[in-house]
């Protein structure tokens, strides 16, 4: 029965929201534990017993018995698949697609099946992992199992499904590489069709590496041509830069112009030469000044540098193994920044980040620092936990520093800023949160985790500089709270 939610409180509305989440997510793992049980119905094998004949007639018309998860899954019937998809009303392939993913976890992956039967995570995110890691060994799963039982249900989505790749290159490294040269066989460039306004889709499978090589071209000319585009938008400054690809001759000249410090019309004569052109782009000096610039950030082990084996994070292109990163670098230029030390104290009287500071931040925190936010992009805005007070006396300590930093993407800043919500940062990378009616949540390294009322609001009085940590309890929803003073 549907319980009438009409003229309660906001409280109680957030509080059966947690309640229906966690129903949902309860009765998706009910349901599929049913599908279990009727795998292991029919999990012996239909040709045992047979004569020759018999057995052979069997394996013509498909009554054997197939193995729809990963290594060390038990078979399954086929011909069991008909009847629980009908009774389910779906069709066969999803159910049979559903009956693998929970093989898989279940003999697999047990330690995050065993978050998924306490309801504290989506089902379908583990059933996402259990597909992707199929192929992967069974005496090597536990990587992949291990690391995401621990953040999938404290982390963002897209956070975990990137971990959880990652540790499936761990696993089979061998594996990633012949994958990936199965996709470099797949590339492909097409040009489509005309539209009514006589624009065509050019769509292409690449490499990550020429990826990152046009993408940086499209953002070099883009940039040049706002000086004679002022009023286009980046995306048609970005589709006119594209076209110059087909017309290498102007895209040269055009970056050569922007990159040599001369009288364009003098210029302009000598670039009717091709040889001229040539001339120049012989010069290392220039052709450096023309190559684009892109800064590339990976993260990386120093146990992996020394055994040369290991995991690169890449930002923006994901996981690689070692031989793909040196793939990715291959034929660049590459400038080595100095190791950040996070253990530095940067602070500022300023009100704005300095880029030092930004970076340290990010280091830190991966990414937005708004409860169970996905995005680990550096095109944030960096926020002051504890908001930025305007004309403080100058003997305050300084407010703006990695004591009281955090990247919040847009929205979220507009919200913490315009919407009720308060924060403070209580540690290295680790943030109080409290929103409009009264819900509390701890954001650090492991991700998001509903806070004690009471324990935030200590957090939140606390003195500058001072850190609290309590025991885990489970979260009591407090209607009373008032965090908005």
């Amino acid at each position: 029965m549907t319980t009438d939610l009409r003229d309660l409180p906001a409280a109680v509305v957030l509080a059966a929201a947690t309640d229906r989440v966690r129903a949902r997510r309860l009765a998706e793992v009910d349901e599929l534990e049913v599908l279990l049980q009727w795998a292991a119905m029919h999990g012996t094998d239909p040709l045992d017993g047979l004569e020759p004949r018999e057995r052979d007639h069997a394996r013509r018309i498909g009554k054997v018995l197939r193995q729809l998860g990963g290594e060390g899954t038990p078979g399954v019937q086929d011909f069991c698949l008909g009847e629980i998809a009908a009774a389910l009303g779906r069709h066969v392939n999803s159910t049979r697609a559903a009956i693998a993913d929970g093989l898989d976890l279940q003999h697999r992956m047990p330690a995050t099946w065993a978050v998924c039967q306490a309801g504290d995570c989506d089902l379908w995110v583990a059933r996402l992992v259990a597909s992707r890691s199929r192929k992967l060994p069974v005496d090597r799963m536990w990587i992949v199992d291990q690391a995401v039982a621990r953040m999938i249900a404290t982390e963002a989505i897209s956070r975990t499904l990137d971990v959880a790749d990652a540790k499936i290159v761990e696993a089979d490294p061998a594996r990633a590489e012949e994958k990936a040269e199965q996709a470099r066989e797949r590339r492909f460039a097409a040009v489509g069709q005309s539209d009514e306004d006589e624009l065509r889709m050019v769509v292409a499978r690449v490499t990550a590496a020429d990826a990152a090589g046009v993408d940086a071209v499209l953002a070099r000319v883009a940039k040049i041509l706002l000086v004679s585009h002022p009023d286009a938008s980046l995306d048609e400054r970005r589709s006119m830069a594209m076209g110059y690809f087909g017309r290498l001759g102007e895209l040269f000249a055009l970056l050569l112009r922007d990159a040599v410090d001369t009288d364009p019309e003098d210029l302009a004569s000598a670039l009717a030469l091709p040889a001229e052109v040539l001339e120049l782009l012989r010069d290392p000096a220039i052709a450096a000044r023309i190559a684009p610039q892109s800064v590339l950030y990976v993260h990386l082990h120093e146990a992996g540098l020394l055994s040369g084996e290991g995991v690169a994070r890449v930002e923006g292109l994901g996981p690689h193994t070692l031989s793909q990163l040196q793939m990715l670098l291959a034929g660049r230029t590459v400038v080595v920044t100095p190791v950040i030390d996070l253990s530095d104290r940067v602070r500022t009287t300023a009100y704005e980040h300095p880029e030092s500071l930004k970076a340290r931040v990010h280091l830190v925190t991966g990414g937005d620092y708004w409860p169970y936010a996905a995005s680990v992009s550096r095109r944030v805005d960096y926020d002051h936990p504890t908001p930025y007070r305007p004309g403080a006396p100058p003997e305050d300590p300084p407010q703006t520093g990695n004591h009281n930093s955090g990247p919040l993407g847009r929205r979220h800043h507009r919200w913490k800023t315009h919407a009720g919500y308060r924060s403070r940062q209580c540690g290295h990378g680790r943030y109080v949160w409290a929103t409009p009616h009264g819900l509390t949540f701890l954001v650090d390294h492991r991700g998001t985790r509903p806070l004690d009322p009471d324990h935030a609001r200590q957090m939140f009085a606390a003195g500058d500089g001072i850190e609290l940590y309590f025991p885990e309890e489970p979260l009591t929803l407090d209607l009373d709270l008032d965090l908005t003073g």
